[in-house]
């Protein structure tokens, strides 16, 4: 089935057509990896795509969108739609995507826990009925009307994971997704260079029910200091329905017990006055706290609970979101795509929970966009290393020089300035049988020491979490 005909994509977007457009199978804004079919975007952010219409055409794509001021640039190549805004055009083929479905819709968002929280749903839920889920971390101004836009019409549940740097960017991409269900994972502090509060940050994320269908479900953490505040906002939005997920007395969804081992957990939940065993994938308490959230939304959406529960097992973390790979004797911990206090914190505590005796190791990059207490929040990570027996760390990064230095003598394996010049000190360390976790925040590219143990390492197999 085609994902759009040119007829409804050109009336969505108000689009001047030139050439013969085809049928569009899918939607792209990058030629790397456009396939045959897609419908190109000329988006400008980094680069102008229109310097890629030709390249993209060249490669097989059905047509492409671009300012109607620059048609007359790729006439004869192929079929385009003209606009007046390539963004603009965007949104509104997302929009229209929105209107023709009657699928059941879940937004996620939180200061941790998005992505996985996201991954493990569109798991479970494509066990059900078709399912339409982000890719990557898709959750900005443009990367949630992209999602929208691939939506087929077919659609019976759709996940979106929507994130933000400062207020006010929650608001108009939820209201574009209009949910039925809107899940908070966390409120941790992530972004407080931009924001400058914990207060200001629940606000922010606050902001996913403003998009919130009049009948639907607000889910949010009931061991979270602000869970008035998020609950009150959930009202503003005439939320019918307020579910809680946690350990506390007052949660609609709560942890009773938890128990793990080196290839995942397993709990005890109570749900709806009943308590049930459940296996999980990947270890740590946070990965448990985020299945009650999870459990809560397919609940919403009106999947099968009882499905999700036994299927749980077979949810592994997202890569760089703590995958555990096993290579070469090493067993690798991904977590290098993001990292805040509060998941540096969870991750440490997965760590110094393997049970297998080896050596545990740690290599940290920079945590960013913390604000004027971004020092004291990289060195108050030493107790927590110490707490959860982690022999050695190997840092890099400015912010990651103040935590090395206060560490013990015999925990300290090196520092480096950045993530580059600290992988040798890290390939040279590793022995067979040890286990190494890499994280840090994106921009910090600790992802490039993940590769270089994976290139020095061959034969990976991958497992579950850590």
């Amino acid at each position: 089935m085609s994902l759009w005909t040119p007829q409804d994509a050109a009336h969505a977007m108000a689009a001047t057509v030139t050439g013969v457009p085809a049928t569009i199978n899918g939607i792209s804004i990058d030629t790397r990896t456009l396939e045959n079919g897609d419908l190109f975007f000329a988006l400008k952010d980094a680069r102008d795509g229109h310097d890629f219409v030709s390249a993209a055409l060249a490669k097989g794509a059905s047509s492409a969108v671009v300012l109607r001021s620059r048609l007359k640039e790729f006439e004869g190549q192929g079929a385009l739609y003209g606009v007046d805004d390539v963004l603009g055009a965007l949104v509104a083929l997302g929009l229209a995507a929105r209107a023709r479905v009657s699928a059941r819709i879940v937004a996620v968002t939180g200061s941790v826990g998005k992505t996985g929280t996201k991954e493990a749903l569109k798991a479970l839920l494509s066990r059900q009925g078709h399912t339409h889920a982000s890719i990557a971390s898709y959750n900005n101004h443009w990367g949630v009307p992209l999602t929208l836009a691939r939506m087929p019409a077919d659609t019976q549940f759709g996940i979106f994971e929507i994130g933000m740097n400062h207020a006010h960017e929650i608001t108009p991409l939820t209201k574009m997704v209009r949910p039925h269900v809107a899940v908070i994972t966390a409120i941790a502090p992530v972004h407080l260079e931009n924001l400058g509060s914990l207060e200001a940050i629940a606000e922010a994320k606050g902001e996913i029910f403003d998009g919130l269908q009049p009948d639907g479900t607000a889910i949010i953490p009931a061991d979270s200091e602000f869970v008035d505040r998020l609950a009150a906002s959930a009202m503003r939005n005439h939320a019918a329905r307020i579910l809680r997920f946690g350990e506390s007395q007052n949660a609609d969804l709560r942890l009773i017990a938890l128990t793990l081992d080196d290839l995942g957990s397993d709990a005890i939940i109570a749900m709806g006055g009943t308590e049930f065993p459940i296996r999980l994938g990947s270890p740590g308490k946070h990965t448990a706290l985020n299945a009650l959230a999870v459990l809560a939304a397919v609940a919403a959406l009106g999947g099968d609970v009882g499905q999700a529960v036994d299927d749980f097992a077979a949810v592994m973390p997202p890569s760089g979101r703590g995958e555990r790979i096993i290579l070469g004797g090493i067993t690798l911990i991904d977590e290098s795509y993001n990292a805040n206090p509060a998941s540096m914190r969870a991750a440490f505590s997965v760590l110094g929970s393997a049970t297998k005796k080896a050596r545990k190791i740690v290599a940290l990059g920079d945590m960013l966009e913390l604000g004027p207490d971004e020092i004291a929040m990289h060195r108050d990570l030493a107790s927590d290393l110490a707490q959860h027996g982690i022999d050695h760390v190997y840092a890099a990064g400015a912010r990651m020089k103040h935590l090395f230095d206060a560490l013990p003598g015999h925990q300290r394996g090196a520092w480096a300035p950045d993530a580059a010049a600290l992988t040798p000190y890290v390939l040279n360390a590793l022995e067979a049988g040890d286990i190494i976790m890499i994280k840090g925040s994106n921009s910090s590219r600790m992802s490039q020491i993940v590769r270089a143990i994976k290139d020095k390492f061959q034969n990976p197999q991958t497992g579950g979490g850590a």
